[in-house]
């Protein structure tokens, strides 16, 4: 296939435009977070991607440096007392994610595509899924961001423990979307996604996705709109 080379070559310039045209945006905020919670700008995690190969994920900090092993563990619900103070913006505006532009430069990441999974959240994954989830690289969104941008609420509102809800509920749905994505990849599909990913932090309760792919697979997870 032609695309997914042309793909990694839009995706390379596409972030090196971005980060050049952010840079302004970037700089207050790593000031901010230089300067406020733990004094962390960045928070590095390893993560699964192209071919099941590990990397190293970018991100703003945005939560305690030990919270992966305090209370809640992998899992953030609202009002999560980890989450620093500027954090809750950077999460709820996405921002925090947008250093993830860098891992798209090195190649270890896509615009478009699965996200990349710890070990702990890739686990639940049905066999079949991760047999080739990541035949393609890992985005920094897709249609499992788009249609779990509430995850937090999700999460909170469960009446079952988070991880368990994840595992049993999220996880395998997450997993048919984004075989789903691999069957209809194109680039009509990327550019769609990442309007509606916009739109998405605008509008987050927004119902455009399956109304612009109707062949979405229907998903069974209780308080998903």
């Amino acid at each position: 296939m032609i695309y997914p080379i042309f793909k990694r070559l839009l995706d390379f310039l596409l972030a090196l435009l971005a980060l050049l045209a952010l840079l302004p945006l970037f700089l207050p905020v790593m000031l901010v977070l230089v300067c406020t919670g733990e004094h962390q700008v960045f928070y590095f995690q390893e993560r699964i991607g192209l071919h099941n190969r590990r990397f190293r994920l970018w991100k703003f900090a945005t939560m305690l440096k030990n919270s992966p092993n305090m209370a809640g563990g992998l899992h953030t619900t609202r009002r999560d007392p980890r989450v620093l103070p500027l954090g809750g913006f950077l999460r709820k505006t996405k921002i925090n994610e947008l250093p993830q532009l860098v891992n798209i430069l090195l190649g270890d990441m896509a615009i478009v595509g699965p996200r990349p999974l710890v070990d702990k959240t890739f686990e639940p994954y049905p066999a079949h899924v991760k047999a080739v989830i990541y035949n393609v690289r890992p985005g920094l969104t897709g249609v499992g961001s788009i249609v779990f941008r509430d995850e937090e609420r999700l999460l909170s509102v469960c009446a079952m423990p988070a991880a368990d809800f994840y595992q049993r509920y999220i996880s395998p749905a997450k997993g048919e979307l984004e075989l789903w994505y691999q069957r209809h990849m194109s680039l009509s599909t990327d550019l769609t996604l990442i309007l509606l990913t916009a739109w998405a932090i605008v509008r987050p309760q927004h119902q455009l996705l399956r109304k612009v792919f109707p062949t979405l697979p229907r998903l069974d997870v209780p308080g998903l709109t």
